[in-house]
């Protein structure tokens, strides 16, 4: 996993952990509620903190602590909804 690739440089700080902004790109739905799918099935993950699912370009953006989730727990999670996604190059 590259940082640069998958995750913004900046982190925040808390008591207890790093909270990271990963970007994925995700593909295969095509209506509102598959974003609300995928935006649900993200956050049920332990150490997610915000989830944004942009529609018309397929970018999702998960807010999450990486000592608890990894960016291969939130793309299965994505699968599990049924769609397919890969951490975005950018």
């Amino acid at each position: 996993m590259s940082a640069t690739s998958t995750q913004t440089a900046a982190s925040t700080q808390t008591a207890d952990s790093t909270v990271i902004r990963t970007v994925l790109r995700a593909e295969g739905f095509s209506c509102p509620s598959c974003v609300a799918t995928i935006r649900k099935q993200v956050g049920r993950l332990a150490g997610v903190r915000s989830v944004e699912v942009r529609f018309a370009s397929g970018r999702v953006e998960v807010e999450h602590d990486p000592a608890v989730t990894t960016v291969d727990e939130l793309v299965a999670a994505i699968a599990q909804a049924g769609y397919r996604a890969a951490p975005a190059a950018f």
